[in-house]
């Protein structure tokens, strides 16, 4: 589907002028790494998230706020992504990807979400929503058509599996797939979709007469398609959050696809996604702690620094303990996806521990930074109203605490 052209920097709509801060400065971040996780880093992994790093610093630093002061997601930044290799990067070369290592890919959502939750969100749907699907399940004819171009940015993809009144618990999905001829007729509402205003395909996650889960790549421009965003949000500002409406569309036979059936479709996908955001959470509190301990190392008060306190250094102390903890989880987790032994479980444990790590990170900061905390002249309390959807999607603390649970207990606390 055509795409309008992204607006242009110079004539979009005006916002706010952001502040700048004098005890802050965003080219000076300085990651924390207690317990020296670089010496653990291949080469590989270290050069790609530099790039990353330096992308983040130069490209996305300076626009961030001003964009979600706007509600605006940054369009004209997805030619650099696919530039850099960021859109479904360890899918193999001769689909679009880079090969990368699951480290490596961890380490780009980690500096992805150091700017912006939003960005990492694009990125993640993109590669482990959209493109891992159609690699794993779909058609080769599926994988030529949509995985180069979506590699590319030349294609955008986004993913329905929540709805209005289905969220923890998919099994219940209302959407219908119901066979018609020599295609398929699909009906429902999805909701909390990233990416899908400006999607050219959506993976869309539908049962069948037989309650059979399936999916199905729907073109947003085939009639009965609507995707209207969600716009009054105070977290994501800097996202396009929609939902994805179908009304007795039609596809063909050839839009579904044809290599899964039941749950493990979307939930495959959801581990792959999980996995990026463990990573990302802990770039928006590396951000904060930074943030934090710089603005505590340049504000003067009483006569000196605030950071000379015994309390703003408590604060700053327990920020990098929690970070240095889930920098190992994740190492540890990435290590354990590279051999093939990663368990969906694991991924839960991480997901919960690095979403409150990072949420309880950001809170600290902005107590930190004092009043200004709460504007744009930082970037805490940002990534802090982020952070509330990061934790609530793809699996809330609680359903991450009932999976844990279960695991470890071989009782189902579900039923």
């Amino acid at each position: 589907m055509p795409q309008p052209a992204p607006p242009d920097p110079k004539t979009a709509p005006s916002a706010p002028d952001v502040s700048t801060s004098e005890t802050w400065d965003p080219t000076a971040f300085d990651p924390p790494d207690f317990y020296d996780l670089e010496a653990l880093l291949s080469e590989e992994a270290r050069h790609v998230r530099d790039d990353v790093r330096t992308v983040v610093t130069e490209e996305v630093m300076p626009i961030i706020e001003k964009y979600a002061q706007r509600g605006e997601f940054p369009r004209h930044l997805i030619s650099t992504f696919a530039e850099h290799g960021l859109l479904g990067s360890t899918l193999p070369p001769e689909y679009g990807g880079e090969g990368h290592s699951n480290i490596a890919y961890g380490l780009i959502m980690q500096e992805l979400e150091r700017g912006d939750s939003g960005l990492r969100s694009f990125c993640s749907v993109t590669g482990a929503l959209v493109m891992y699907p159609i690699w794993q399940y779909g058609s080769d004819a599926q994988r030529e058509r949509w995985l180069p171009a979506l590699a590319n940015g030349e294609a955008i993809g986004c993913f329905g599996l929540t709805e209005p009144d289905v969220g923890s618990n998919p099994a219940e999905m209302q959407t219908r797939a119901r066979r018609d001829g020599d295609g398929w007729v699909i009906d429902g509402h999805k909701r909390w979709s990233t990416n899908a205003t400006i999607a050219d395909v959506a993976v869309i996650w539908a049962k069948d007469e037989g309650d059979t889960v399936r999916g199905f790549l729907v073109e947003t421009d085939r009639d009965g398609v609507e995707t209207p965003p969600i716009d009054d949000s105070w977290s994501l500002r800097a996202a396009v959050t929609s939902e994805v409406v179908l009304d007795d569309v039609r596809v063909p036979d050839a839009a579904r696809l044809p290599e899964v059936s039941g749950l493990k479709g979307p939930l495959s996908c959801l581990t792959q996604a999980r996995y990026g955001i463990c990573w990302g959470t802990i770039g928006a509190a590396m951000a904060c702690f930074d943030t934090a301990r710089q603005h505590a190392q340049n504000r003067e008060q009483f006569g000196g620094p605030i950071g000379r306190f015994q309390l703003m250094q408590e604060r700053l102390v327990d920020m990098v303990q929690e970070i240095t903890k889930a920098q190992l989880l994740n190492w540890r987790l990435g290590t354990l996806k590279e051999a093939g032994t990663m368990r969906p479980q694991q991924v839960s444990l991480a997901k919960r521990n690095n979403c409150q790590t990072a949420l309880d990170v950001a809170r600290s900061a902005r107590q930190v930074l004092g009043g200004n905390g709460v504007t744009s002249m930082y970037p805490v309390m940002r990534h802090m109203n982020n952070l509330e959807s990061v934790v609530t999607y793809e699996g809330t603390h609680e359903v991450h605490t009932l999976i844990v649970g279960e695991d470890v207990t071989g009782l189902n606390a579900f039923t």
